[in-house]
C-alpha cells in the first residue's frame, strides 16, 4: 500500500498555515483596521494550521489502520 494522500496535504497546509500565521502576527496590522478590523492573515493562517494538523492526523490513523489490517494473521491459510 502506498502513502495516504492526507499526509502530504496535511504537511502542505501546515506549512502554509505557519507562513500565513507568521505574516499575520508579525506584519503591519494597520492595513486591516479601516475596512475589516480583523487580521485576516492571522485568522486564516490559524485555520490552515488546524486543517493541516487534522489532515495529517487522519492520514496517520489511516496508515496505521491499513498496516494493522495487513499484518493481522489471515484465516485463509487453514490448509484446506
Amino acid at each position: 500500500m502506498g502513502i495516504d494522500i492526507r499526509l502530504p496535504i496535511g504537511i502542505l497546509f501546515f506549512l502554509l498555515g505557519i507562513i500565513l500565521t507568521g505574516y499575520g502576527a508579525l506584519g503591519d496590522i494597520s492595513h486591516y483596521r479601516p475596512p475589516l478590523d480583523v487580521n485576516i492573515n492571522l485568522v486564516w493562517g490559524l485555520v490552515l494550521l488546524v486543517f493541516g494538523v487534522l489532515m495529517f492526523l487522519f492520514g496517520r490513523r489511516g496508515m496505521r489502520a491499513t498496516s494493522q489490517k495487513d499484518s493481522s494473521p489471515s484465516s485463509h491459510s487453514s490448509g484446506q
